[in-house]
């Protein structure tokens, strides 16, 4: 009985729709990538923690002058940044948006801890970060700017941000798992100063 029904087409096109299902549920899921991590540890911009506003000093005891406005620090800048909240998986760190000395834009991520998974993107968006599942699927429903794969799960890491892009109104940075159209984790950019 056996051997008859190992000889049946109909027990090969059942495997062969089992196989192909299999590896399809492999390649669309990387259950694995529940299990390993990619840890990554760029070098980061050092960003004072303050401007000190320098009053030029008269060297007399006369009367003092009106300060003049300083003019834009030489050094990197830090822009924003906020602390980043779970979502679909748990998700820890920091991310921080500097403009470096040469004027160039970069967003960082600080001690980022979220898990691995399929098709991870770094987004900057005009959403509002929102806790619970109802945040979870919101970052591409306005504007956003894709900054590339994600690096690693784990560590510090740096995305340039195009130049010309309008800052203005992307509030947020998202883990964004395109593939399933969710964000791992999100952090609200609060403007600095």
């Amino acid at each position: 009985m056996p051997m008859r029904l190992l000889r049946a087409p109909l027990t090969w096109i059942a495997v062969a729709v089992l196989v192909v299902g299999a590896a399809t549920a492999l390649y669309w899921f990387q259950p694995w990538k529940l299990v390993t991590d990619t840890e990554v540890h760029e070098e980061l911009v050092a960003v004072p923690s303050a401007v000190a506003s320098a009053v030029p000093s008269t060297g007399s005891a006369g009367p003092s002058r009106p300060a003049t406005p300083s003019p834009t620090p030489a050094g990197p800048v830090l822009l924003g940044g906020g602390e980043f909240v779970s979502h679909e998986h748990d998700t820890r760190g920091a991310a921080r948006i500097v403009r470096t000395a040469d004027g160039r834009h970069r967003l960082e991520l600080v001690g980022l801890d979220t898990s691995n998974g399929p098709d991870l993107q770094v987004w900057l968006t005009d959403q509002p970060v929102r806790t619970g599942p109802s945040g979870w699927r919101v970052f591409d429903d306005g504007r956003h700017v894709a900054l590339g794969p994600l690096k690693g799960n784990r560590g510090d890491q740096a995305y340039e941000i195009p130049a010309g892009t309008d800052l203005a109104g992307l509030t947020s940075v998202s883990i964004w798992c395109e593939r399933f159209a969710v964000s791992f984790g999100a952090a609200a950019l609060t403007t600095a100063g």
